[in-house]
């Protein structure tokens, strides 16, 4: 079998299906540069322009499209065989799921006892990845994607959206500088999760203040965090005043760990979604875990509002 980059006609695929590159990029949850690369790469190895690149969106050519139409077709039928032979074996196999690290610290692993209590028969086990390409090592059942819009390619389902608001420790309100307008944070160190490259505007605290018509001021430090349950550990230490993200502290509220000191709450872009292999339905594992999340993001305490 003639040695084909098998990456390269898997990023290409998704470029021509999108027919964006950043849309390419996050669907796969790489950079954007890398997918560039890619598709250089690509034409390099074919000697044939694949795709016109425009401002807005990129089109395939003549040759591209023929390209395209073949990867989606092989991967399809490969893919079909495998979640085929993959399902056949399967007898009470573990339920493999790939999701954001503050997803699985902050949400998902205190209510896994929920599931685990009400289905003995089915392990979990919890990858902190993301990105679609992860279906591609075929240890991955189940993903939740943290995304501003429904990803394609794949069976995805909203599960709950985001709201945005400070939040801290009950303690830097009753020890030196309260928190009764916005203005106060000047007062505080802010705890700022470090956001990727996305579609959409991410939920940061400027996109809060622009949201809620506040004015954000110069606060006395800024600590980043390259990972949300980072700074949400941070702030229930009280290290400062970190921009909450339900559902990730939805379960520091209800405890009295985390206050939410102003009543300004803007709604983010961004959603967390289901994502899965269409055929990956037909596995009665994943069918449970999957109904048993909708029910728990359902819940008063499991809703993003």
């Amino acid at each position: 079998m003639r040695a084909l980059p098998f990456p390269s006609l898997r990023v290409f695929e998704a470029v021509s299906r999108l027919k964006s590159f950043s849309r390419a990029a996050e669907e796969l949850g790489m950079t954007q540069s890398a997918v560039s690369q890619h598709v250089k790469a690509l034409e390099d190895w074919t000697g044939r322009t694949l795709l016109l690149r425009g401002s807005r969106q990129s089109s395939a050519t003549a040759d591209g499209r023929l390209l395209a139409e073949a990867i989606s077709d092989g991967l399809g039928l490969i893919t079909g065989v495998v979640d085929q032979l993959r399902s056949a074996r399967r007898s009470n196999a573990t339920v493999n799921v790939a999701c954001p690290p503050g997803f699985a610290v902050n949400w998902l692993f205190p209510r896994l006892i929920n599931f685990d209590q009400d289905h003995p028969d089915i392990p979990v086990s919890i990858w902190t990845q993301t990105g679609i390409g992860v279906f591609e090592t075929g240890g991955v059942d189940v993903a939740i994607r943290y995304a501003a819009s429904k990803p394609t390619g794949f069976h995805a389902e909203r599960l709950m959206g985001e709201n945005v608001f400070p939040v801290c420790a009950p303690t830097l309100l009753t020890t030196g500088q309260g928190i009764a307008t916005t203005a106060d944070l000047a007062d505080h160190t802010l705890l700022v999760d470090v956001h990727g490259p996305a579609r959409a505007r991410p939920p940061t605290w400027d996109f809060w203040a622009d949201e809620t018509g506040q004015t954000l001021p110069r606060p006395s430090r800024i600590r980043r965090f390259g990972q949300s349950n980072l700074s949400v550990q941070a702030a229930i230490q009280g290290a400062g005043v970190a921009l909450g993200r339900e559902p990730l502290v939805t379960d520091a509220l209800a405890s009295g760990t985390l206050v939410a000191p102003l009543s300004h709450i803007a709604r983010s872009k961004f959603s967390y979604w289901f994502v899965c292999p269409p055929k990956s339905l037909e596995v009665r594992e994943i069918r449970e875990f999957r109904d048993w999340l909708r029910r728990e993001a359902s819940t008063p305490t499991g809703q993003a509002g």
